[in-house]
């Protein structure tokens, strides 16, 4: 979508590169949670996304 609005393309590596980068620091979150609530790494997940989704709500209201 970026890539699109903005006529940037990045290359296949600059992708890979940013999926990796991404993929491990939600791993560090999810896993750091997970140890220190002492749950599953999925309830960790579910824990994360419940509170993005309720900060957005916080600051966008209910309709978007």
């Amino acid at each position: 979508w970026v890539q699109d609005i903005q006529a940037y393309f990045w290359s296949e590596d600059q992708v890979n590169d940013r999926l990796r980068e991404l993929m491990q620091r939600a791993y560090r979150e999810v896993s750091a949670l997970a140890r220190e609530r002492r749950v599953s790494l999925r309830t960790a997940a579910h824990i994360i996304g419940v509170a993005r989704v309720a900060e957005a709500h916080r600051t966008r209201g209910l309709y978007p």
